[in-house]
Parts: structure tokens; sequence; C-alpha cells
């Protein structure tokens, strides 16, 4: 700092009032902050009060320290329909990713819907159809986020598989050409199993279903290919 300026420099006269004021506002200030100062060592120092101390301010008591969650060693799939060129173990193979879904997996509907969506008749002639029937099966956008807070998962375990009586009759009714050839219809008789978390229980239900999924294979195609879905719980029989 220049000298010029040290000795322009006027003391202050603490005889007015104003400067008073001033100089005790000053030292008030600075009280306030070494309190504040204080106050914040002490907390770091001693931490925030906790189970571990004593109401009434005496020694903490043993210390428990709570286990970690366990960190997944696996990163969750989407399920694969497996290729098959026999209808009724295709049928299978559709029916059990249809059913396979894991709210907690990070996955959405659509995104399980395009699994299924994989397999479809590559023609596309179907495909618009055969999105709304897979949307049938899965819950909605608002259902899911409601499942997940309970981690609700899903499976799919048959018990019948069989091409109805019925599918004879709709063959012999169709016009020529309506049906490409190796079109099946396979009905599926199963249980429809959730799990699931309800205050920190797990909880299961079970369900009895039936539907029917309606393929093409050989000579058409190599493997076969899904074309449409029944309704839920009102297949062919």
């Amino acid at each position: 700092m220049p000298v010029a300026y040290l000795v322009g420099m006027k003391t202050p006269d603490l005889s007015e009032p104003r400067t008073r004021r001033r100089l005790i506002a000053a030292l008030a200030a600075a009280i306030v902050v070494l309190v504040l100062a204080g106050v914040g060592v002490y907390g770091l120092l001693t931490g925030p009060p906790g189970p571990d101390r004593d109401d009434d301010g005496g020694r903490p008591g043993p210390s428990v320290t709570a286990q970690a969650d366990p960190v997944p060693t696996t990163t969750p799939r989407l399920p694969v329909v497996q290729a098959s060129d026999d209808p009724e173990t295709f049928a299978r193979n559709v029916a059990t990713v249809l059913f396979e879904w894991d709210t907690a997996s990070g996955f959405t509907p659509l995104d399980y819907t395009s699994v299924v969506l994989d397999v479809g008749d590559p023609i596309g002639t179907e495909q618009a159809g055969l999105a709304s029937d897979i949307a049938a099966y899965l819950p909605s956008r608002d259902a899911w986020l409601e499942l997940r807070q309970y981690a609700t998962a899903q499976h799919l375990t048959i018990d019948n598989t069989f091409v109805p009586d019925a599918w004879a009759t709709a063959v012999e009714q169709a016009h020529p050409g309506q049906l490409a050839e190796g079109t099946v219809a396979v009905t599926i008789e199963g249980t429809r199993h959730r799990e699931g978390l309800w205050n920190d229980e797990p909880v299961t239900s079970e369900h009895s279903v039936a539907f029917t999924v309606f393929v093409v294979c050989g000579p058409t195609y190599e493997t076969c290919h899904l074309l449409r879905l029944s309704q839920l719980d009102n297949p062919l029989r």
C-alpha cells in the first residue's frame, strides 16, 4: 500500500455516535462469525446425534453396521423366442416368452413386446394386429409402474398343448389361398405365476390361463413364425 495513502488516512473519531455504532456492529458480526465457526467445527468433530448416542448425551453404545444390499452380478436380459420348425414346440416357446417379464428388470412392456414381434411373419401383413394382440397380454404402462413398486415378476408353466378341433373346420371353410401353407393353430393351457414383495415379504399368486397361438411353418418357411394370438382365456377348442 503506498505510503502517501497511509499518511493521508484519518484516524476515526470514536467520539462520534455514527462511528461508535459502526464499530459495535462490526464487533457483533465478528462474534457471530466466530460462534458459528465454533459450532461448525464442533459438529464436524462430534458428528450429528444418532441412534448410537444416549438421549442424555452419555457415552455412545455399541455401533451396529447394516449389511449392504448385494450388488447384482448379472445384467438383466430380455427373453428370446427359440426357433423351431415344429408348430407345437414353437407355440410353446412363444407362450413362455409372452408371459415372462419382470418389472424390476429396467425394461418396459414395449421391450417385451418387441421380443415377440421379432418372430412375427416376415411379410408383415399381420404385424399391426399381432402388436395389438401382444399388448393385451401385457400390463399397461400405468399398471406396470404400479406393479414395479412391488417388484412383480411373472412366468408361465404349460400343462397342455394341442391343435384344436375347431381349426380343422376353419381350414375347410377357408377360401383357396386364404391361409398360407403350414398355417396351424395351437391351443395352450397352463398356469400364470406372479411373485413380488408386499411390506418386504414375498407373495405369490397363480391363475389358470388358456389361449391359442396361430403360427405359419413349412413349407412356407423353414422355421415357424407367429401370426396372431387369440384373446386370453378365449381359445379355440
